[in-house]
């Protein structure tokens, strides 16, 4: 198998792959080729050289392998924290570091991943409340390390949400001023990046439930979105907006749900002026 390297070839502070189960090889093999990871095969029983900072295995050959940092991957194992947790073993010099993370809120929230200087991970999350099982995920792969999650005061909506969710999880949580975190450009690209910087800055302590208010402004700005998304063709209500800002649903149910309720005729719309197609 081209994938596979000898011992003596092996590159300082590299990941080792050790599994007898082809499936879970091929696609941690992917994994890690996709990240550039410095990787060598085994099995289990072959002698792991010193250079090896982690080996990447299967659930039930991870007691079978004599190692030091052992990651077991299960089928449903995230791979987000799994990619942070390798980064660490390859690239962080200090083992008891505490891992930072910053949180850019939004429909879908940007995050970063830090310990001390370095990215260990960033992208974005389906959801605001997808933030606390993130944080499991996290907590899983660092077990023994302080995680603090630190959470920009933009978007109220999206933040009270990813709040909530990770104090339901249990997670130390901080609420930081992201004025000038977010730098210009398209905004997939910005999230992550401003996120970084949020990790960057330290915030207020929060140990309490944020309450899910939404100001009138914030509901006509989710009906006007809808009205862009249906191309002027509906207004979701002023309820419909709310159970969207609450994390009920998404503003493509929400359309779609006001799409498919039977309507006389062609109903003005709550705020905004008539419906129109957007340029």
């Amino acid at each position: 198998m081209p994938y596979i390297t000898v011992w003596y070839a092996v590159r300082h502070r590299t990941v080792a792959l050790v599994t007898r189960d082809p499936g879970l090889y091929h696609e941690l093999a992917g994994f890690l080729r996709e990240r550039r990871v410095p990787t060598i095969s085994l099995l289990p029983g072959d002698r792991i050289p010193a250079q090896v900072a982690v080996v990447l295995t299967s659930d039930s050959e991870a007691p079978l392998i004599a190692h030091s940092n052992v990651l077991p991957v299960g089928e449903s194992a995230d791979r987000r924290s799994l990619a942070a947790a390798v980064r660490h073993a390859l690239d962080s010099a200090d083992a008891t570091e505490s891992i930072v993370v910053g949180l850019d809120p939004g429909p879908r929230p940007g995050y970063s991943i830090l310990a001390g200087a370095t990215v260990l991970g960033e992208g974005v999350l389906d959801s605001p409340e997808s933030a606390g099982a993130f944080a499991s995920q996290l907590r899983h792969r660092f077990p023994s390390r302080a995680v603090v999650f630190r959470v920009g005061k933009g978007d109220p909506p999206a933040r009270n949400r990813i709040i909530n969710s990770l104090l339901e999880h249990h997670r130390t949580v901080e609420l930081v001023d992201e004025r000038g975190t977010t730098p210009r450009g398209h905004r997939r690209p910005r999230d992550p990046a401003a996120a970084r910087s949020i990790a960057c800055s330290r915030g207020s302590p929060v140990r309490d439930p944020l309450p899910l208010s939404f100001t009138p402004g914030e509901i006509a700005n989710l009906q006007r979105l809808s009205r862009e998304g249906s191309n002027g063709r509906l207004t979701i209500s002023r309820s419909s907006a709310h159970r969207v800002l609450s994390g009920e649903l998404t503003l493509a149910e929400a359309v779609a749900e006001a799409m498919a309720r039977p309507r006389r005729g062609r109903s003005a719309p709550d705020v905004g002026g008539p419906p129109r197609e957007s340029l």
